[in-house]
């Protein structure tokens, strides 16, 4: 089983789990897992066209997925998948 963990803004969808296993072979399959344990997290995390949202940022055991394989990347017993919201600010 692969583990989302879950950004503090996001837990009030996972009924304040921290962490939430969820069975995929890849990991646009994970979030829709995801999505049917705690509905809601797959239109925060997915745009309209199916892709990541612009301000969300997911790793796949510490690497950006945009980077390599993205939502296609293959997803394993213990690999940790975290969410991240974007931060912005600044001058």
């Amino acid at each position: 089983m692969a583990q989302f963990r879950i950004p503090g803004p996001l837990r009030r969808l996972s009924e304040g789990h921290v962490t939430v296993d969820v069975e995929a072979t890849n990991l646009i399959g994970a979030i829709v897992a995801l999505d049917a344990q705690y509905p809601g997290f797959k239109e925060r995390l997915l745009d309209e066209n199916g892709d990541l949202r612009q301000f969300v940022n997911v790793y796949l055991n510490d690497e950006d997925v945009r980077l390599g394989s993205g939502l296609g990347a293959r997803v394993g017993e213990k690999d940790e998948i975290s969410i991240v919201p974007a931060v912005a600010g600044g001058r």
